[in-house]
């Protein structure tokens, strides 16, 4: 079984981020994998380990992104493709699926996954539109993985704690979702290893061009930090409904 995996480097989420321009500043920024894609990367190498085969894992994005692909390599990814592209944040979802999408296609993969939503942009549409471009079978919120006779057999995350299995043929495209595995971390013989598994260099220059955004990224702003106090009257019983009122309709958290 051959497992493509995408992944995206994305900024460590306690990292102190700045407004500049139509994106943050990334000068002295600390970069990290992104959370979900770390989720699908386990699961393509327990795939691995229990059926055998090869993980390859792509990212597009620009130099810095190859410390991320080693990670990947020294968790025990086989090799990995690296496309060099310098505007990444300028392509809209369809641009970088089909980015992603060109660079999978000639593996002719059995299956391809991707995190559910990176944590940067948190858009939740790259892996879907890949399996569009590609022509593949695909579902969502992917929890589990099982290999079958006739190919697959996926557990999906719904609403309020329900949960769905599902069968399908492969080749296909799964987005995980995180908290389906424990990570695991790079060992010392993993990060030697790494030094030497090939990493195929792409430009994305070289692919048809992205053509023009369907969705263009017009202003980013920090949230406005407030807090707000409010006193329930009446008796407890009374305020104790008034306060489920609120965190049903209001919060919605409940």
């Amino acid at each position: 079984m051959k497992i493509i995996v995408a992944i995206k480097q994305v900024p460590e989420r306690d990292a102190p981020v700045r407004i500049a321009g139509q994106w943050i500043e990334e000068t002295d920024l600390q970069w990290a994998m992104n959370e979900p894609d770390a989720y699908a990367l386990e699961e393509a190498l327990q795939l691995k380990e229990k059926h055998g085969g090869e993980v390859v894992v792509v990212s597009a994005g620009p130099e810095r992104v190859g410390s991320t692909i080693r990670e990947a390599l020294a968790k025990g990814a086989d090799r990995a493709i690296h496309i060099a592209c310098d505007d990444l944040i300028a392509r809209d979802a369809l641009g970088v699926g089909r980015l992603l999408a060109e660079a999978i296609r000639p593996e002719n993969p059995d299956l391809v996954l991707t995190g559910l939503q990176s944590d940067d942009l948190g858009l939740g549409q790259t892996g879907v539109i890949v399996a569009e471009l590609l022509g593949l079978p695909h579902a969502t919120l992917i929890l589990q993985v099982e290999k079958t006779d006739s190919g697959i057999r996926v557990k999906r995350e719904l609403e309020e704690g329900w949960f769905q299995t599902i069968e399908m043929p492969t080749p296909a495209a799964l987005t995980i979702q995180s908290g389906g595995n424990k990570l695991r971390y790079a060992t010392l013989m993993g990060i030697k290893r790494a030094k030497t598994k090939e990493v195929r260099a792409l430009n994305a220059v070289d692919f048809r061009g992205p053509g023009d955004p369907v969705a263009t990224l017009e202003k980013i702003a920090l949230p406005k930090k407030q807090k707000s106090t409010q006193i329930l009257p009446g008796s407890g019983k009374e305020a104790a409904a008034a306060l489920v009122e609120k965190l049903k309709f209001e919060a919605r958290i409940l």
